[in-house]
């Protein structure tokens, strides 16, 4: 009769190891973090557990290669592989007190597998400690291991970015920063930094509208973040409502707009008739909610932004955002599931979706107006060359202007170019 180990203490290092090694499993089996972790991590717990999950998965392609020379065959036991990825990401990110992060481990392992195999994480994680120069030696050796990026991806960032892909990839392995949005309608920016100072918060302004924090903070932290004083978005991201700039009073339409951020800022900027789409209802109420938090207002409808019939009035817009789904290479530190959840024949096939996109709304542009074609990917199969073909199909086009941000410590990765339509 196997004897049920007690509970982990929910403020043990075992405790966030179990945990993370959970939803590690979930997502090489194919689930998104963009779902958050899951309801049953202790809520004291969830900061330590993401750190974990978040950390392992901008290391996978070191941590799987040093775990595969540990083990003499392939791990079938899912949730003891996940568990060793995860400690093994402990013990290189924070070597300090390395046996009891081996002894944590253990304790996790005896709620995996029935507990019977409590010896092989305790001697796998103990070799890596005596081998561990030899080790970490041999996966800078590797390209994957090295850069923590599969290979096809390093193979496309290579071929388009000869002499900065490096930098691209040590931007991408590292934790992302952390900025501002101040809502112009509730606050001032530099008033808003005195109360983010007064609280033991320190920024710098960032763009038009934006603070980058010297460090992170919990949202509940942020003064006045429930009052819709500030939002958390990236200084790329904050780029689109620039980029766009409709006019006041302009009938505007965000096409692809859940949660809702670069909709909001451009309801902070100016009042607009706007119209937002997304393809989920649960993504539309998430749009909702943002903007009632911001004190903001917009018809928001649940719709496929290509199939005109379902939605459109007949109408033309001043302005559109079309900022389409893409394979997210841009913010993959924010999503590292994404580097190991891709394959590179999803390139061609986000590239082909983006088409039929543009093509949609294009003709829902007023003549004279515009249309702004956004992703967060750093791939040109998805930026500059969707837009060359675009322009050779479409004679009343003509583009209007173009920033390809890559990512660095200060912003993620962005591509904009502004269409304007002929009149």
């Amino acid at each position: 009769m196997v004897v049920k180990p007690p509970p982990l203490p929910p403020d043990s290092l075992a405790y966030a190891l179990a945990a993370a090694s959970r939803v590690i499993v979930a997502v090489l089996a194919g689930k998104s973090l963009a779902e958050g972790l899951p309801d049953s991590v202790d809520c004291g717990a969830r900061p330590a557990v993401q750190d974990l999950v978040y950390g392992t998965l901008r290391q996978y392609g070191r941590g799987d290669f040093i775990l595969a020379r540990l083990l003499q065959r392939p791990l079938t036991a899912t949730e003891i592989r996940a568990l060793l990825l995860v400690a093994l990401h402990r013990l290189e990110s924070r070597p300090e007190n390395p046996h009891t992060v081996v002894d944590q481990a253990v304790g996790a392992a005896a709620h995996f597998a029935g507990g019977g195999l409590k010896p092989l994480v305790n001697a796998v994680l103990r070799n890596f400690l005596r081998q561990q120069a030899a080790l970490l030696a041999a996966a800078d050796g590797d390209a994957v291991a090295a850069h923590r990026h599969p290979e096809w991806w390093l193979l496309r960032l290579r071929q388009a970015y000869p002499d900065t892909w490096e930098s691209i990839v040590a931007a991408g392995n590292r934790p992302p920063p952390m900025a501002l949005r101040v809502n112009r309608r509730r606050v001032e920016r530099d008033d808003y930094a005195r109360h983010l100072a007064a609280g033991g918060g320190a920024a710098a302004p960032v763009g038009d509208d934006g603070l980058a924090l010297v460090r992170p903070l919990p949202v509940d932290r942020l003064p006045g973040f429930a009052e819709g004083w500030v939002s958390v978005q990236d200084p790329g991201a904050q780029r689109a409502a620039v980029c766009l700039d409709p006019r006041p009073g302009s009938r505007v339409l965000d096409a692809c707009a859940a949660p809702g951020g670069k909709t909001a800022h451009l309801l902070e900027r100016a009042d607009l008739d706007l119209l937002a789409l997304d393809l989920k209802p649960a993504r539309c109420r998430r749009i909702e909610e943002n903007l009632k938090r911001l004190g903001l207002a917009a018809t928001v409808r649940a719709a496929d932004c290509t199939r005109l019939d379902s939605w459109w009035d007949g109408r033309p817009f001043d302005a559109v955002l079309a900022d389409v789904p893409c394979t997210a290479s841009g913010v993959a530190r924010r999503n590292p599931d994404t580097k190991w959840l891709r394959r590179d024949a999803d390139v061609a096939g986000f590239a082909a979706s983006q088409a039929r996109i543009l093509e949609a709304l294009w003709r829902v542009v007023k003549p004279g107006g515009k249309l702004l074609y956004a992703t967060c990917s750093v791939f040109p199969e998805e930026n500059r060359l969707q837009i060359e073909r675009f322009l050779a199909r479409q004679p009343t086009a003509r583009r209007g202007g173009e920033e390809q941000l890559l990512p660095t410590d200060d912003h993620d990765g962005f591509y904009y170019c502004r269409l304007d339509k002929l009149a």
